[in-house]
């Protein structure tokens, strides 16, 4: 073979090598959002989910991020733990973890909800899957010992993982009429909004901290 005609077939070799390297470098960071309804974006129409606007936010911050929504309407810890495998796809870069908003509803008892998390945590780390943990809160009419106990679990499991923490998802949004739907739990547009601005600055510290991070 000629000389110009390694150079070329070299040079096809470097160009494609190059090219390969510049896709994978091009590729966004992907974060999964693994939760229930809150997450899912119930009784919200296309693009109004917390997902699509958390995706919208940070775009507009210059992070090139795709946002996949992995909400389960009604799912409690023990369906999300289920399920995590197979919901948390290969390559994944992120999960916020927002779980137990049904658990407390039913009253399941604190000690399952830490435990379901705990499992999930840890396949995550096992996976080397960065998290952010989503807290919730307990409402009051279950009594001080539950409240205490229910919202002690997602503090302390963050502490255990060293995961980023935001103590409650629903921070801003709960208790205001104006930014929830009709049934006084889930939020509307409006609070979507909200709940997506004040997360914002926790979710780029998550995804600064993250291996690999964009």
């Amino acid at each position: 073979m000629s000389f110009k005609r390694r150079f070329a077939a070299g040079l096809i070799v470097f160009l494609a090598i190059c090219g390969a390297i510049s896709s994978a470098r091009a590729e966004p960071f992907k974060i999964v959002g693994f939760g229930d309804s809150l997450m899912a974006g119930f009784g919200l129409g296309p693009g109004e989910g917390f997902t699509d606007k958390l995706q919208a936010a940070l775009r507009a911050r210059g992070h090139d991020v795709a946002v996949a929504d992995a909400g389960v309407s009604g799912d409690t810890s023990s369906g999300g733990l289920a399920r995590l495998d197979w919901s948390v796809p290969d390559g994944t870069q992120l999960v916020i973890l927002e779980l137990g908003a049904n658990d407390m509803l039913r009253g399941v008892s604190p000690d399952i909800t830490r435990k379901n998390l705990d499992a999930m945590l840890g396949k995550l780390k096992g996976r080397k899957i960065a998290v952010l943990l989503a807290g919730m809160r307990a409402a009051p009419n279950l009594g001080a010992d539950y409240e205490s106990a229910f919202d002690a679990v997602f503090p302390e499991l963050a502490a255990k993982y060293g995961v980023t923490l935001y103590p409650f998802f629903l921070d801003g949004v709960a208790g205001q009429s104006s930014l929830q739907l009709g049934d006084g739990l889930h939020p509307n547009a409006r609070g979507v909004d909200q709940m997506v601005e004040r997360i914002l600055p926790t979710v780029e510290k998550a995804i600064a901290a993250a291996p690999g991070d964009s």
